[in-house]
């Protein structure tokens, strides 16, 4: 499967940012290690994932993912 994404950088971080709104995928523990690995993958220190809204009043939900594919509490 074709996954889009953007990747982006500042503080000397860098980010991978996938939206989820306009493309169906369900990311799992394992893609998100896939995906931040710096050797076979994008590489990344934190993955950023924007999905479609749980609560009608707002226009998006994201969640943030450690490399190790731990999603960090907000």
């Amino acid at each position: 499967m074709l996954l889009h994404f953007t990747k982006m950088h500042g503080a000397g971080n860098d980010f991978v940012v996938i939206d989820l709104i306009t493309q169906r995928y369900r990311l799992r523990t394992r893609d998100v290690r896939s995906i931040s690995d710096r050797h076979f993958g994008v590489g990344c220190d934190q993955l950023l994932v924007v999905e479609a809204p749980t609560n009608p009043s707002v226009d998006f939900r994201y969640r943030i993912y450690n490399a190790d594919g731990e999603e960090v509490e907000q």
